[in-house]
């Protein structure tokens, strides 16, 4: 049993492999590797175990792939990149110490201050990662006593940081919900009267663009409830910009920029490994926030500062947002996502589907009329079925990964397509045809009255992994 492609035969095949059970074949090896094996085993019976898989090639269709502006498909960032180490022909290639130590070079200083003055930040903050950033900034910015609310689907990494927090109080509010926020802030100042008196501060965590989503932060309306409910601003906002830096706003700055809402949220964290095609992360802050991380972020300050051809590739990144050159790229991003959605939703099969909980996608109404779209479309379906609606979409050699609880909440099982400046018109025609092809057979299956539950690709799969496991 083959797929179409040698790409999605090979992901199947190792799929297939890595959800083989093991504890059971490890009788002789350490206990502690058999209690591994034995924990992993229960993801494997779910078909959840997250594994390494291939890299595809520019001949499968990528819907998934951080690579948004298509600056690393291109190689027009390694170009940039390039030059830029080569007008520092003498750089020394680690930072031997951290930040606080020897690694504060000049050269990381004036990196850090181009950013600042592109975002309009009184200065920057390079870490090794956005994931670190977010660690770092829950970790050190919170005092005790104070309090953490946040969205509730927030990133995983800011739930690691809020466990790193001493804040006292970490409460969620209802997702992009203004008038939830309000309720939590004012319930806080009611409950603890050294909100109101300003004497501890509440730090609200929101993202731009929701990676699992794809919808976009109220975060004019939010802001506008802090403000209402703490006048002596010691309510303010934490922004996880990862997903929107370099997909809109003017020269790609992000969601604060075009709302112009700069001054009025404290910290905004950018990914430079994203859109930019670099690696890195960025905190945006006043200088007071920033020696806070650096007295108290033990994940940043105990470890070694960011290397020069790191800072080379952020600044590469940078210098294309700057000169302009990644206008266009972001103007794609745009109509491709129009065209993705016209396609699906104006297919025969769709409104049905939709009827019958198939298969939806949130945040989506009224799309004709928004000033922008996020570049991620969740196609969200039953649970297990974002399995079939993957194995279908490699089988038409697309890839889109399928994401399930933990990752997201129980019973929100969905397929994440990610829509970038490369995709083509015929692939992206392609794609709406297959989810809507998908959609049919699940119909008709449902409609049936055949004993048989699974798709063909599907099918295809559970036979190519029970001929694996003889």
């Amino acid at each position: 049993m083959t797929f179409s492609s040698m790409y999605s035969d090979k992901l199947i095949r190792q799929w297939c492999l890595d959800h083989r059970p093991r504890s059971a074949s490890m009788q002789n090896e350490s206990a502690f590797d058999r209690n591994l094996e034995h924990a992993l085993d229960t993801r494997r019976q779910a078909q959840s175990l997250l594994a390494l898989k291939p890299r595809w090639d520019e001949s499968v269709a990528d819907f998934t792939s951080a690579d948004f502006l298509s600056l690393t498909r291109t190689g027009q960032i390694r170009e940039v990149f390039l030059a830029e180490i080569s007008s520092h022909p003498n750089f020394e290639l680690g930072a031997s110490g951290s930040r606080l130590q020897f690694g504060n070079y000049t050269y990381i200083n004036e990196v850090e201050q181009e950013i600042a003055d592109f975002h309009g930040s009184e200065v920057a903050y390079i870490t090794q990662s956005t994931y670190g950033a977010n660690l770092g900034v829950l970790s050190s910015v919170p005092l005790p006593g104070d309090a953490i609310v946040y969205d509730e689907f927030v990133h995983a990494s800011s739930h690691e940081g809020f466990q790193l927090s001493v804040a006292e109080h970490k409460i969620a509010f209802r997702h992009n919900d203004p008038d939830d926020l309000r309720e939590v802030l004012a319930r806080l100042k009611h409950d603890y009267p050294v909100f109101e008196t300003g004497t501890r501060s509440v730090l609200i965590c929101v993202e731009s663009f929701y990676s699992m989503d794809g919808d976009v932060c109220q975060l004019r309306e939010l802001v506008q409830v802090a403000n209402d409910e703490f006048p002596l601003g010691n309510a303010q906002f934490i922004m996880d910009e990862a997903h929107s830096i370099g997909v809109i706003g003017e020269k790609g700055r992000g969601l604060v920029s075009i709302l112009g809402l700069e001054k009025a949220v404290a910290i905004r964290i950018h990914a430079a490994s994203k859109a930019l095609g670099a690696v890195g992360g960025v905190i945006l802050c006043n200088k007071s926030v920033r020696s806070s991380i650096l007295n108290n972020a033990r994940s940043l300050t105990f470890s070694c500062a960011p290397s020069f051809p790191m800072v080379a590739s952020i600044r590469a990144g940078y210098q294309l947002l700057i000169k302009g050159e990644t206008e266009e790229a972001q103007a794609r991003i745009q109509r491709n996502v129009e065209h993705l959605l016209r396609a699906i939703t104006s297919n025969s099969v769709w409104d049905d589907a939709v009827d019958e909980g198939i298969i939806s996608i949130p945040f989506r109404e009224d799309w004709e009329d928004r000033p922008f779209h996020t570049h991620i479309v969740p196609l969200c379906t039953r649970p297990r079925h974002e399995m079939f609606l993957f194995f279908h979409l490699l089988e038409n050699n697309i890839n889109a990964y399928p994401f399930a609880f933990p990752i997201v909440p129980k019973g929100k099982s969905r397929v994440r397509l990610v829509v970038h400046a490369h995709n083509t018109a015929s692939q992206i025609e392609k794609l709406a045809s297959t989810i809507c092809d998908w959609a049919q057979e699940m119909l008709e299956i449902e409609r049936s009255s055949s004993t048989s539950t699974l798709p063909s690709a599907a099918r295809k799969v559970y036979e190519m992994q029970a001929a694996l496991l003889d």
